[in-house]
């Protein structure tokens, strides 16, 4: 467990003076205060459009970080050659993956708290209506991006990080259009195309089970029972990829 905590600790202190972090947190600022600013050009809709650009500005940010960031957990390492002197200490392989996972998502959930602080102050300055909701979408944007993280953690246990990134956007963009594919694959005349897409519709994450900021950015709660199984859905498919990726990286030689 100490030896977890120490690969988790290296992770987050080395990713927090990445200059991208603060320029990607810029980013979101930059695009909330400009829905404050589109929000006064559009008569009654100023609190729909801060709440919507303020939710997807969050959202953005923390998973252009969980990937790339993530896809270079393990491959930096790897052709730095530090591989070498990690694994020469008394730290297993397992906790080196876990370890690397539990200091970037500590990041991810430092810089979706700070950037959720201004959102809501944005929000405050305005006049507008702070709705519980906002905290529901923020949840499931976290969800969201530890999912994402364990994906790009796991491409990133056999493959270079060009291809990691693509393999993650890939799955993501997919991820986001499982609920198409199934359509596509019943309307579809080729047996083939079917059951590909319809293996796909199975074994890619459904994402969009896990966003709600339409329903949020209108101040609609989502029912609790959701909200528990999405959750747990996302937890379970990360926990998932992350077993794979140990499996993986255990039996990779060096």
């Amino acid at each position: 467990m100490q030896s977890l905590m120490v690969v988790a600790g290296n992770t987050f202190r080395e990713t927090i003076r990445d200059k991208i972090l603060y320029n990607l947190v810029l980013f979101a600022v930059l695009l909330i205060g400009a829905s404050v600013l589109l929000g006064t050009l559009t008569i009654g809709e100023q609190a729909r459009i801060v709440n919507d650009l303020g939710l997807a500005a969050i959202n953005l940010v923390a998973v252009i970080i969980a990937i790339f960031v993530g896809i270079g957990l393990v491959t930096k390492e790897i052709e730095r050659r530090t591989i070498y002197t990690i694994l020469a200490r008394p730290i297993t392989r397992v906790q080196f993956v876990l370890g690397k996972y539990m200091g970037l998502g500590l990041i991810v959930m430092v810089n979706v708290t700070i950037m959720f602080g201004m959102f809501l102050g944005t929000i405050w300055v305005t006049g507008n209506v702070i709705h519980g909701s906002l905290f529901q979408a923020v949840e499931l944007i976290l969800v969201e991006t530890l999912l994402v993280m364990a994906m790009a953690l796991f491409f990133s246990t056999f493959s270079s990080s060009i291809l990691s990134a693509t393999m993650t956007l890939g799955l993501y963009v997919i991820g986001h259009l499982t609920s198409d594919l199934k359509g596509i694959a019943e309307k579809s005349h080729s047996q083939l195309t079917e059951a590909a897409l319809t293996a796909l519709y199975y074994v890619c994450p459904n994402l969009e089970m896990l966003n709600v900021k339409g329903q949020a950015a209108s101040g609609l709660l989502v029912e609790f029972g959701y909200q528990a199984t999405a959750t747990a859905y996302g937890l379970l498919y990360a926990g998932l990829l992350l077993t794979g990726a140990c499996l993986i990286f255990q039996r990779r030689d060096f």
